[in-house]
């Protein structure tokens, strides 16, 4: 609160500012002053009671605030032992149930958090804070792989297969496959061998991006990846985006190859893949990783000519039939970049997974 002289003298000096030509909104802002306040501050100038301020500052009490007695029956009950793990949100009803009523959740909650008792009142583990993974951009093949792990339903009730897939980040190559028999750190880790020696890859440095499942964690998963040279790197728990960002290439059983992530659920609603799972997902890598087509061709590095020959075709077509050309021609241009968890920075000009080559 500022006493009478103060505000006398803060009216002087704005009128001496905006007499030399100062605006009146910027002198009264270097002053932490607003306009309401100076148009009050003036109307009470010229008041009979000047410029007293005329607040009492009394401070208020609610007419419905909780008495200490109830204050301490909340604590009681919340901290009773078939309360204590329990909020409020299931206490209040259940002391409903018994025909007592003590105040409402929102209340019991403002009780508790003025005696600092707001924490996971359940015996589960707090919450914890996974820093978001480094983000990884792949400029060419072999820089970076991603492993994921599907359940596909069986044509036996309540088993499931599992399929094991490393999908290179740069060009979606299938890296490696394998429908084992039992998934553990051993099988993944021979997996990772397979996939390495099939692939060439002898330099250290290639990123592994998975999840956190018990295969991908394994002692034994670990030291084969210490071992290769491969570095690990892992999602958080129950975030989206950090996903592997694996294709599934799982195979309909009428025929259609190549299914995308997405289109997992509808082999796994299909449980008539049978014991013919293997040979289908054979069959569905190979069509997906066809000689003649992307991601292939990307990950021999023939995409920069066949997108420079698709850009001269349509070149030719518009300048022999400039008419039916309203606009530029398709953008050819080759992705040379893909990030996975990208910075906030590349978040808005990150380049799409799958190349224009596709």
């Amino acid at each position: 609160m500022r006493t009478p002289e103060t505000r006398a003298l803060v009216l002087d000096l704005i009128s001496e500012a905006v007499t030399g030509g100062a605006r009146l909104a910027p002198a009264c802002a270097v002053l932490g002053l607003t306009l309401r306040t100076l148009r009050r501050w003036r109307a009470l100038a010229g008041s009979n009671s000047g410029l007293v301020d005329r607040r009492t500052c009394t401070p208020r009490v609610p007419a419905n605030r909780l008495s200490p007695e109830e204050q301490e029956a909340i604590l009681a009950v919340c901290n009773e032992p078939e309360h204590r793990s329990l909020p409020p949100t299931q206490i209040v009803p259940r002391l409903a149930d018994q025909g007592v009523y003590i105040a409402s959740e929102s209340s019991f909650y403002r009780v508790l958090r003025a005696h600092d008792q707001v924490h996971r009142r359940a015996r589960a583990a707090a919450p914890r804070q996974v820093p978001k993974p480094e983000g990884v951009c792949a400029t060419v093949p072999h820089a970076a792989w991603c492993w994921d792990i599907t359940f596909l339903a069986s044509s036996i009730r309540g088993q499931f297969d599992r399929l094991d897939l490393i999908e290179d980040l740069f060009s979606r190559t299938i890296v490696g496959w394998e429908v084992p028999a039992e998934v553990n750190a051993e099988q993944a880790s021979r997996l990772i061998e397979r996939a390495g020696l099939a692939e060439g890859v002898h330099r250290p440095g290639l990123v592994l991006h998975s999840d956190n499942g018990s295969p991908m964690t394994g002692a034994t998963m670990l030291s084969t990846l210490q071992r290769l040279g491969v570095v690990p790197s892992f999602s958080r728990p129950s975030v989206s985006d950090d996903n592997p960002l694996c294709g599934k290439p799982v195979p309909d059983p009428e025929g259609h190859a190549g299914l995308p992530e997405s289109a997992v659920c509808q082999p796994r609603r299909r449980p008539r893949l049978g014991r013919a799972l293997r040979p289908l997902v054979q069959r569905g890598t190979s069509q997906h990783q066809d000689p003649l087509r992307h991601p292939g061709q990307r990950h021999r590095g023939e995409d920069i000519a066949i997108l420079a020959h698709r850009h001269q075709i349509d070149q030719d077509a518009q300048r022999a039939h400039p008419t039916r050309w309203s606009r530029h021609t398709r953008n050819w241009t080759p992705i040379d970049h893909v990030w996975l968890n990208p910075p906030k920075e590349h978040a808005q000009t990150q380049a799409p997974v799958v190349a224009q080559a596709a």
